[in-house]
């Protein structure tokens, strides 16, 4: 059952579970601001372990049932997805989704089940990133310019692509700009508001804001400080499949692996700082990274560097 999530409707026949469910959702697209995509996900997720209760269970599941689910019960719905061939990535995703549909159950008082937390997903290796090379990351730049056919567009995407590989910015942030964030920039610097809402200061390189400069003077549309930096063809606020899309046409046209995305130009910026000397501490905090262990990963990236530098610097390595 969990691998025909993906064609199962949330729904629940159980009025009390259904009213639970509307309440999820909303809080999710109301105060998490999920996007339509990640809300998709969750939904599907959700579906799935919803329908794999309908026959563990031997019938449409209600929130006494949710109640009164053993850790046996969460465990046999992991070994269903095992069975149906799911990536234990997808599955990882999925429990996190049911705990966080449980916890939400929990906080409006409706079903409090221990055994949800006593389950375990089955651990993740922890992938390093995937840089490009710094000569890649130039052709990157070199090249996006020259791939949209109207002028305005070429500068926006190779402004764009800059604050990923200049400022270490996520997508989401770089399009979460607004114009008034010139000003800053043409400073050296501007606040940038990452995940969780948490706000950290960004330095910005000259290079990168004479982009954003020459794109907004092309750009035929007008705004204000408010207004959204980066625009569609049409006006509105720029979609990130564009970037994506752009991206892909970028890597096509250099013959980069499908490795190069938006997001791997945000982990050569990590990187090309590391190799260049750069300490974590400092590298954290210009990712907005919680936690050090997060940017630790660009320590298995570079290695070759460190390795490098080790056996031309230590004494017993001559």
């Amino acid at each position: 059952m969990a691998g025909s999530a993906a064609r199962l409707t949330l729904t629940a026949r159980d009025p009390a579970l259904a009213g639970a469910l509307a309440d999820w959702r909303a809080w999710l697209a109301d105060e998490r601001r999920a996007s339509p995509h990640t809300l998709s996900a969750y939904e599907t997720d959700l579906a799935g372990f919803l329908g794999f209760l309908a026959t563990h269970l031997g019938g449409d599941p209600s929130l006494p049932d949710l109640a009164g689910l053993k850790a046996a019960d969460f465990r046999a719905w992991l070994a269903q997805r095992a069975r149906d061939g799911l990536a234990k990535s997808s599955t990882a995703r999925a429990m996190s989704t049911v705990r966080g549909f449980f916890r939400r159950l929990e906080k409006r008082d409706l079903v409090s089940n221990p055994a949800v937390r006593a389950v375990r997903t089955p651990k993740l290796p922890q992938s390093a990133p995937k840089p490009l090379s710094e000569q890649g990351a130039r052709e990157v730049m070199a090249t996006v310019g020259a791939m949209a056919k109207e002028p305005w567009i070429a500068k926006r995407d190779a402004a764009v692509l800059l604050l990923l590989y200049g400022c270490g910015l996520r997508i989401g942030e770089a399009l979460g700009l607004t114009r008034g964030h010139l000003k800053d920039m043409a400073k050296g610097s501007m606040t940038v508001r990452g995940k969780g809402n948490k706000d950290r200061m960004v330095p910005v390189l000259s290079v990168v804001a004479e982009a954003v400069g020459d794109y907004l003077e092309s750009c035929p549309y007008a705004g204000g400080d408010t207004d959204p930096l980066f625009l569609g063809q049409r006006g509105k606020a720029l979609d990130p499949a564009i970037v994506q899309k752009e991206m892909r046409a970028v890597r096509r046209a250099l013959n980069l692996p499908d490795t190069a995305t938006p997001h791997a130009l945000r982990h050569s910026f990590a990187t090309h700082l590391l190799g260049g000397g750069g300490d974590l501490r400092t590298i954290q905090e210009l990712l907005g990274h919680a936690s050090l262990s997060t940017t630790q990963r660009y320590t298995a990236v570079d290695s070759a560097k460190l390795l490098d530098v080790y056996r031309a610097a230590h004494p017993r390595a001559r």
